[in-house]
């Protein structure tokens, strides 16, 4: 899953260099070239979706419903959500069901649906532009589809899926897969490019800020830093300095110049993007033991992020912990307690408040400078699988596991 705080776009037409990075014929290609190309392309007939696909009550709902909206076409889990980066007005979904809609945050009338899906929709995301969107499923097939003509231009199936990732500033897929392999397209071409890991799952992978290079983990532990352009691994990080069980996560500074990474081994590692240096191992567990082989369920990672504002970072724990770490003393600077596991986090972009999701199905706002929790959001009678903040942090879309998503909206008198 592609999570991760949204990062600021970059200049498609302030540096062509960037671009480079998808140049896989050794061709000279500007950004403005490609949205020439997806101009270009003939696109096939696509059906329009039903557009009645929310309700704002349902008699399975829990009683306490702080949402705005519910969106309720879905018949299965809702395992992703990402809203469109432009204008946050679009969200899109991804479900148990096979099935993924593009929907208005607003008045939850659909756009239309990503058809054709054979098994569970678990990535689902927006281009940097917003102008294009990609569907995944467990089974490898990804789909990409142009929003403004509500139609399927590119469509390729690789190997059981693990995650997706849109290019940060140019219209370039990645996707990581469970034999290991982590592919990149260009899209609508379909120009590719593979990069061979360990012979294991290619388990959570980021794209860095500069376009130009990505992080991959992998089950074993180990991680790589990917040379998009040259197809090389910059380096590779491993055995003691690695983690000692899959990653789950991966987050990066706003600069990229420094990238935090999760694992079910319970730990979470700061290091240099540059050297691939490991500056720093944090672990919930009051034990010097921080490279224990023992991988405890309980103490999984799950989500990693960096704060804008101020030099700390958050670490969310599968046993209901969210820990906020001050990077320049190395320590603990709270502790924040949730009665269940937390699935998520993303930092809010512009404060020290970070929100979680969990699986008793709540949306918790935090103020990391304290640790006191600032409010929480109900509404879901199981648990959240997925969630993303709009740019201001004033509504949060949520994805359950009760078949439905929501829309909270955050500016509240309790904030």
């Amino acid at each position: 899953m592609m999570d991760n705080p949204e990062e600021d776009s970059l200049n498609l037409h302030e540096d062509e260099e960037i671009i480079e990075v998808i140049d896989l014929n050794d061709t000279e290609q500007t950004a403005e070239d490609l949205a020439e190309e997806l101009e270009d392309v003939d696109f096939a007939e696509a059906g329009n979706a039903d557009d009645d696909g929310w309700e704002t009550e349902d008699e399975m709902e829990p009683e306490q419903d702080d949402s705005e909206l519910t969106f309720s076409k879905h018949t299965g889990s809702v395992f992703c959500v990402s809203l469109d980066p432009v204008t946050n007005s679009l969200a899109v979904t991804g479900g148990e069901d096979d099935r993924a809609f593009v929907w208005s945050v607003s008045d939850g009338d659909v756009l239309f649906e990503c058809t054709g899906h054979k098994d569970s929709v678990t990535c689902a995301a927006f281009s940097c532009d917003s102008k294009l969107v990609v569907s995944g499923d467990m089974s490898g097939l990804i789909k990409v589809w142009k929003v403004e003509n509500k139609e399927e231009i590119w469509s390729f199936e690789v190997g059981d899926l693990e995650w997706l990732e849109w290019h940060p500033c140019a219209p370039v897929l990645l996707a990581g897969t469970a034999e290991g392999n982590v592919w990149m397209w260009k899209i609508p071409s379909g120009e590719c490019k593979t990069f061979q890991g360990p012979n294991c799952q290619a388990t959570s992978g980021k794209i860095l800020p500069d376009g130009k290079r990505a992080i991959v983990g992998y089950e074993d532990g180990s991680l790589r830093l990917w040379e998009l352009k040259q197809g090389n691994a910059v380096y590779v990080i491993k055995g003691h300095d690695g983690h000692q069980g899959a990653l789950t996560s991966i987050a990066c500074n706003k600069e990229g110049t420094l990238a935090l990474t999760g694992s079910v081994d319970g730990q979470a590692k700061l290091f240099n993007t540059s050297t691939g240096k490991v500056l720093c191992s944090f672990s919930n567990e009051n034990s010097e033991a921080k490279d224990s082989m023992q991988e405890q369920d309980s103490n999984s990672v799950e989500s990693v992020g960096f704060c804008n504002v101020l030099p700390l970072v958050a670490v969310a724990y599968l046993d209901g912990t969210l820990a906020i770490y001050d990077m320049n003393s190395q320590s603990l600077r709270h502790r924040c307690k949730h009665e269940v596991g937390v699935v998520h986090l993303q930092w809010e972009e512009a404060s020290a408040v970070v929100s979680t999701c969990n699986l008793a199905g709540v949306v918790t706002l935090w103020d990391a400078r304290s640790g006191v929790m600032m409010s929480e959001y109900r509404g879901h009678s199981a648990e959240i699988l997925d969630f993303v903040l709009n740019r201001d942090a004033s509504v949060a879309v949520t994805a359950g596991g009760d078949h439905k998503a929501k829309v909270f909206c955050l500016q509240r008198p309790d904030r």
